[in-house]
């Protein structure tokens, strides 16, 4: 992982609650509701297997999945800086998760961040691709 960015603290602090809501950890539809902040109205997303979403997707996802998957574990590696401008930026990162009697799942993610006026960093794109599993 190269040095820092708020971008970098944006992955990390955004998966953070993802974690909490999808685990039940936290519960408030205030939790829901700063978590879909942290989104753009434009936000696009490719899933690892190919499904497509947009904003109004992902609100109705993350508003039915909370406390869906208890006791889920995620941890976010290899954070790289791609490109950043005044508009925002794009940052790759290693996604593992993991769950009580399920199998771990692994992605290599892609997010596109814009950059508000006011400085607010928004998710404006995501793609997800399986990892392929590392030769032992």
């Amino acid at each position: 992982m190269n040095a820092s960015t708020p971008y970098f603290d944006d992955v990390l602090s955004t998966h953070v609650l993802i974690r909490e809501w999808l685990s039940g950890a936290a519960t408030a539809p205030e939790h829901c509701a700063d978590l879909l902040a942290r989104f753009s109205p434009d936000f696009t997303m490719v899933a690892p297997g190919g499904k497509q979403l947009d904003a109004a997707g992902l609100t109705a996802f993350f508003r039915s999945a909370g406390g869906s998957r208890p006791g889920l574990q995620m941890r976010i590696s290899d954070i790289v800086l791609i490109q950043e401008s005044a508009a925002g930026a794009t940052v790759a990162y290693r996604e593992l998760q993991s769950m009580p009697g399920a199998e771990n799942t692994e992605r290599l993610s892609t997010v596109v961040y814009e950059k508000t006026p006011a400085g607010t960093l928004l998710w404006r794109h995501l793609h997800e691709t399986w990892a392929v599993p590392a030769a032992v």
